[in-house]
This record gives C-alpha cells, structure tokens and sequence, in this order.
C-alpha cells in the first residue's frame, strides 16, 4: 500500500540528519497523508482518497473535488486524477 498524495503525488523522500559533528545519518521525510472522502457532484458518487493536507486545502481552495479536477491543467494532475478527470 503506497502513501501517494492523490493531488501532488507526493511520497516519502529520503534525505540526511546532519549534526552538530557533521555526520550524516538516513532519515525519512514523510508526507502528511490521510484517508478523505470527497462527494463528486456530477458523478453523484462518493471517492475515497490518500490526500495529504496541503492537497486537502487545495481541493477546499477550489470548492469542490469536481472543480478542483475540471479547472487543473492535464499536465498537472497525477494518474489517478486524470481517469477521473475522463469520467467527468
């Protein structure tokens, strides 16, 4: 099961701790994602996705999960998204 963000895709990275010596040790940095539910108005139906909040206050930002997917260039959106951009 991958935490992908449904909006920016975003997932974990991985990247350095550096202390105060200097050394480095791995961390992960992880993205904060969770399960919403979102009502489509034109396909009157509800879609459960992994939405981290950044992509949660965008979606709000919007209005709606439909607008939010109809007024997103093509470029933009992830897999996901685009086949529910078809459905629309």
């Amino acid at each position: 099961m991958s935490a992908t963000c449904f909006v920016f895709g975003l997932k974990v990275s991985f990247g350095n701790t550096r202390s105060k010596s200097k050394t480095k040790t791995r961390r992960k940095f992880s993205p904060n994602i969770i399960i919403k539910s979102f009502h489509s108005d034109l396909l009157k139906r509800d879609f459960e996705f992994k939405v981290s909040t950044r992509g949660l206050r965008t979606i709000y930002k919007h209005g709606s999960l439909d607008n939010y997917i109809l007024t997103t260039r093509s470029l933009s959106l992830t897999p996901e998204a685009l086949k529910l951009k078809r459905k629309l």
